[in-house]
This record gives structure tokens, sequence and C-alpha cells, in this order.
């Protein structure tokens, strides 16, 4: 089953490749998620389900020459095409982001942006992102949040029509985002919203702990 979501999702993003960009939501929350990034000792950057490699992008208009390394993981060859295009100098690969192919102990830094609700297996994930971090590291992500009851009832019954799951309520709180990454070792220590063609986000930072 998780191996046919991952190809629906794939399918689904090939198909939005050329337009996604077009997007203003999407290109303001990249924005943001750059801005509240904390920088500072970060030599390297794993964006995880980079799509066409919005947030990379706007870390790097952040830093300008001094960017850190900058690699992105996507299932989508549609949305990595366009995101090659962007980012000639940023390392971008094709794979399944439930087995990364990046070595252990080797980043400083993952973000997942508008990803975690498509991924199937979010411990095997987590745990990951846990061992492609180097000591110290940490993750930024982005959810989908609302405070409105009726709306957020309304985008579950529209996920029903969707060719994969879209796991909004796992993740559209601070509490939720806690359940979810503190058995795998990880811990909130700051978070922000975010509003844009009227999707609120929840941003996140996370840090980890080796046990």
């Amino acid at each position: 089953m998780t191996d046919d979501v991952v190809q629906a999702v794939r399918i689904r993003f090939d198909g939005r490749a050329p337009s996604y960009d077009e997007s203003a939501m999407h290109r303001g929350l990249a924005d943001a998620v750059a801005a509240f990034v904390d920088l500072a000792h970060v030599t390297s950057i794993l964006d995880v389900a980079t799509g066409t490699g919005l947030v990379l992008r706007a870390l790097r208009d952040r830093c300008g020459p001094d960017a850190p390394r900058m690699i992105g993981v996507d299932v989508s060859p549609g949305m990595l095409a366009v995101a090659r295009h962007a980012l000639p100098d940023a390392e971008l690969i094709e794979a399944d982001v439930r087995s990364l192919p990046i070595p252990d102990a080797s980043v400083d830094l993952v973000t997942c942006v508008t990803g975690l609700h498509l991924i199937p297996d979010t411990p095997v994930v987590l745990d990951e992102w846990a061992r492609v971090l180097r000591p110290g590291g940490g993750v930024v992500t982005a959810t989908f949040a609302t405070s409105d009851p009726s709306r957020h009832h309304q985008e579950r019954a529209n996920a029903v029509q969707a060719p994969y799951p879209n796991r909004h309520d796992e993740f559209c709180t601070p509490q939720a985002l806690e359940d979810v990454m503190v058995p795998s070792g990880f811990s909130l220590r700051r978070h922000t919203y975010w509003t844009g063609d009227d999707e609120t986000l929840l941003i996140a930072e996370l840090t980890y702990t080796r046990g």
C-alpha cells in the first residue's frame, strides 16, 4: 500500500511541476521558512520533499555566496527537473525519502515543507532524519494548520478524493506535531504561524538529541 501511495504522489506532482511555482502561497511560504531558519553553524541543508526547490532557492537568496551546501530529495522527476534548472549548484536526488541516499551524520539541518502529510511511514522517515543529522542538528517543518473545525472537516472530506492520503490532522498543531516527533527523539524548540492565500501554516523548529 505504501508503495502505491508513493507512486500516486509521484504521478500527481509530475503533473503539477510545470505550474507549481506559479503559486504565490508556495513562494511566500518558502520565503517565510527561509527567514525563520536559524543558520548559525549550518554548513549543509537537506530539504526533504524538495519539489521544485523553492525552499532551497529562498535560502540561497537569503545567504548569497555564503549559502550552505544544499541537498534536495524528492520522488517526482518532473519537480526535480524544475529544481535543477533553478538550482544548478545544488545536489538534487530522486529517491524515496524513507530511504535517504545520504551518509550518516552528514547534514546540519533537515527541512520539510508541506511534505509530511504526504509521506507514508512517518516513524521510518524520522529515523532517517535522525540518522543523517550531525550532533546538534535540527529540523524545520511547515505543516498545514487550521483553527476552523468546519474548514478542517471539509479539507478531510476533500482528501478522500485525492489519490493518496492527506494526513493533516497529525501535524496541524504544535501538540500534534510533538506527539509525532517526540517518540523519535525530536523536541519542539520554537514555532510560528504564517498565512497566505487563506492557508495557515505551522512553521516549527525541532532539535534532536541522540540517545
